[in-house]
């Protein structure tokens, strides 16, 4: 084509423009976030381009919205891209603080060019929440990792600033970005964007102006690592004649170095029961002490009775049907939700909550009697599961749903009859029966048998994994109990148990301990 033709049209620009990349989940306001600074650009003269890619539900991946804007100049048409480029994204934008890591992986963030802005709060991933065991990534890694994966971090959490002042995060990821300097426009110019928008205007200045401040006082805050839980001794009353009794028979029956676990005990257990289960919990405690202390705990710090303490208490507050149902009609649950969700004064929340019952539970749910002689009886028992094993969405909200369900959480007082109570109670004499048995012989493997309790929880399909695990770690016992590594051998098939929920990890560390 010759000059001629070309006369009179826009030729191409060649200049560079700036590239933001936006992760962020549902209900973070990415898409608002993005149409801010596409609208800041174009009042400013500048030509903007956004595009969007959705990501999955259920916290398995962001949306990336993805902006290309520069200078206006009617001599030459932008060239402009659509999708964000490994080593070519001049500013990513997390939302939360395991998006920013995985751009640093994906390549999007480089060192000598990216400005990494996110927030340190951890809203979990599926692959972290699915792990039967602890399997929260480390946070510090990802910050640690930014030092050398992009040329600036401005990293604090941003979602802790939103909710202080009433709006939601992307008001905070707009103040730190206006904060960077990146693009060359003026505070008062960001702030007039959010004015325009006419929804939430004051809440978003306020979390705008906050984030700005703190993203230039100190644009890097490291998160801090999960602190261990601080558990509170005995109080010398506490105001209920009955419950003062329990703490003085607590303090008389055992040294002060295991009140505390076991006053975290009598509390979990008087609140799933009564005062008298969590009496019935101190009386067995007391007698694991006194084995303890035969079997010379004292010189391993009475070890053994401080992991009773924990998961005695963790087996005899089980969670059955009725302790389901007693959680989900409290009224701190309630405001923990209307907190968590944001609910406003006028406002009104309804919860559905997705149970799908078994006759498993039904059974264990009757006197045990009857559960016993209703699974005995197949044809019954098949006859009424084909009723009850179906999904049912719950509105806890109703009248209907409410009272039904606070119904069966006043059950609490017939549980000690039920098939399910007399099963646990059966349960947790044979684990213990287990640990006791190698106490005077293996102090160190009776201390991990009592561990091994951990594998156990949830109700209904979770539970039956989680005691068929208990079991098969269990079962190597017989090999373990006359090594002097065998404690340690014990906690690897524990911890790879919790690795993954199908036991694959496990059904190999098994193979190993028995050809030792």
């Amino acid at each position: 084509m010759d000059d001629a033709s070309i006369s009179g049209r826009a030729r191409l620009s060649t200049a560079k423009p700036v590239t933001i990349a936006i992760l962020a989940m549902g209900g973070q306001g990415g898409g608002v976030l993005s149409d801010w600074i596409v609208a800041l650009a174009e009042m400013k003269g500048w030509v903007a381009q956004s595009t969007s890619v959705p990501g999955v539900a259920q916290r398995t991946g962001a949306t990336i919205y993805y902006i290309e804007t520069i200078p206006g100049d009617v001599n030459r048409e932008p060239t402009l891209s659509l999708m964000p480029t490994p080593g070519d994204v001049d500013v990513v934008i997390a939302a939360e603080l395991m998006e920013a890591g995985r751009s640093v992986l994906r390549g999007v963030v480089t060192p000598g060019q990216t400005t990494l802005i996110t927030s340190t709060h951890r809203s979990y991933a599926v692959a972290e929440k699915e792990k039967p065991g602890n399997g929260i990534a480390d946070p510090t890694l990802v910050i640690s990792a930014t030092d050398f994966a992009a040329k600036r971090t401005i990293a604090f959490d941003m979602e802790a600033i939103a909710a202080k002042n009433g709006s939601v995060i992307s008001s905070a990821l707009f103040g730190a970005f206006a904060a960077s300097g990146v693009l060359p426009f003026s505070r008062e110019d960001f702030e007039a964007v959010i004015r325009a928008g006419g929804k939430g205007i004051e809440p978003s200045l306020k979390t705008f102006a906050a984030a700005y401040d703190h993203a230039l006082e100190k644009p890097k805050i490291d998160p801090k690592p999960k602190a261990d839980k601080h558990l509170p001794p005995p109080p010398e009353r506490t105001g209920h004649p009955v419950l003062d009794a329990l703490v003085s028979k607590l303090k008389s029956s055992l040294p002060l170095s295991l009140q505390p676990m076991a006053y975290a005990g009598v509390r979990k257990l008087t609140d799933f029961q009564d005062p008298a289960y969590a009496g019935e919990y101190l009386d067995r405690l007391a007698d694991l002490f006194s084995r303890d202390r035969q079997s010379g705990g004292e010189a391993h710090g009475f070890a053994f009775t401080a992991e009773a303490a924990k998961y005695l208490a963790i087996a005899m507050a089980y969670d059955d049907v009725i302790r389901v149902a007693d959680l989900k009609v409290r009224g701190s649950r309630f405001d923990r939700v209307k907190k968590e969700v944001g609910v406003k004064g006028d406002q009104i929340l309804y919860a559905t909550e997705f149970m799908h019952p078994r006759m498993e539970e039904v059974c264990g749910t009757l006197p045990k009697g009857l559960g016993r002689w209703i699974e005995e009886n197949k044809g019954l028992y098949d006859f009424l599961d084909r009723r009850v094993n179906k999904g049912r969405r719950v509105k806890t909200g109703t009248i209907f749903w409410f009272l039904g369900l606070y119904m069966v959480s006043g059950m609490r007082r017939f549980r000690r009859g039920t098939l399910r109570h007399a099963r646990e109670m059966a349960f947790t004499a044979e684990w213990l029966d287990k640990a006791l048995a190698l106490l005077p012989k293996n102090y160190a493997l009776a201390v991990e048998v009592l561990k091994c309790r951990r594998l156990v929880k949830g109700y209904s399909g979770t539970h039956v994994r989680g005691i068929s695990k208990f079991d098969r770690v269990l079962s190597a016992l017989p090999l373990l109990e006359a090594r002097e590594d065998g404690a340690d051998w014990l906690r690897r098939l524990r911890q790879a148990a919790l690795l993954d929920e199908d036991g694959i990890a496990l059904d190999g560390a098994l193979k190993t301990v028995a050809s030792l």
